[in-house]
């Protein structure tokens, strides 16, 4: 098969490549960075170098491909974040729609159900509201958890304050993702044939900021390690002293602000959705050991 693959060498394209190629598959990977080329060459996959906005470098590329991987960075850009990545959905489904391109694999996100209200989700919301629109392609959207490797940017926090934490509360569930489980769905899918549009979560985990906390912690030899729930103004000042743009940072604490009122795992829950990944928690705290030893 000839699968077009978005995302350059991220958390999950990366993986998902090295399956694709593995299997036999002729590959492309679209990236906006010429450094990344050489990278893309080595894995044994075609780099193609373009931006995910640009609709007609996306049709070139998806010329007679079997399968295409679609995703959009959760933030493009400092300004007008939301509009970036609609408009990012809406160039990958004019291409799809001039090349014909019959199989669709999308990442999005839990809560992408909700309209409103979840921060940078609302993207891929619209992403999938202009995918569901399309008629000639069998399309998978895969609603992912939140990547287990967002604790990586806590390491700081735990160094230097001996504590961790968000503007969700301990005991609010959180749905996690590893990026592995999240490749090897979408390897699946792209392989096979579709059935119209469809709709499933990737989840590898349930747990609380209270379990991360108290698992992280463990890992690292701080077993007493408290999680934190931080007020929105508070977590907006340390984001902003962090460098953030301040459009980032709203949407940032509106995200938090859902997750603590149960809005991105509402449709999980409701609908019956199950754990489906195979990486725990526990086994996702020995790579952040290792990360935080390696800082």
């Amino acid at each position: 098969m000839k699968i077009i693959i978005a995302g350059s060498l991220g958390n999950v394209s990366q993986p998902l490549v090295k399956k694709l190629i593995a299997a036999g598959h002729e590959v492309t990977v679209i990236t906006s960075s010429p450094e990344r080329q050489i990278s893309i060459e080595a894995l044994g996959a075609h780099p193609a170098l373009g931006s995910v906005n640009d609709a007609t470098f996306l049709t070139q590329t998806f010329k007679d491909a079997d399968a295409v991987y679609t995703m959009t960075p959760p933030a493009i850009g400092g300004e007008n974040i939301i509009e970036n990545i609609a408009s990012a959905g809406r160039a990958y489904a004019r291409a799809i729609e001039q090349s014909n391109v019959p199989r669709v694999v999308m990442l999005s996100s839990i809560g992408a159900d909700a309209p409103e209200g979840t921060g940078p989700i609302k993207g891929v919301h619209l992403v999938e509201q202009t995918f569901q629109k399309l008629k000639n392609a069998d399309i998978t959207i895969l609603r992912a958890g939140n990547f287990y490797y967002n604790f990586f940017r806590d390491i700081p926090m735990i160094k230097n304050r001996q504590i961790i934490g968000n503007n969700y509360n301990g005991d609010d569930k959180l749905l996690l993702a590893h990026p592995e489980d999240i490749a090897e769905a979408a390897a699946e899918e792209l392989q096979h044939k579709g059935n119209g549009i469809e709709i499933k979560y990737i989840v590898s985990d349930i747990s609380t900021g209270n379990e991360v906390a108290k698992t992280l912690g463990q890992a690292i030899g701080k077993s007493d390690l408290p999680w934190v729930t931080f007020p929105d103004d508070q977590l907006k000042q340390g984001m902003s002293a962090a460098g953030l743009p301040q459009e980032l940072i709203d949407l940032l604490i509106e995200m938090g602000q859902a997750l603590r009122a149960g809005i991105v795992t509402k449709d999980f829950f409701a609908s019956g959705e199950k754990v489906t990944g195979k990486i725990k928690l526990e086994q996702f705290a020995e790579e952040f050991k290792t990360r935080y030893f390696q800082n």
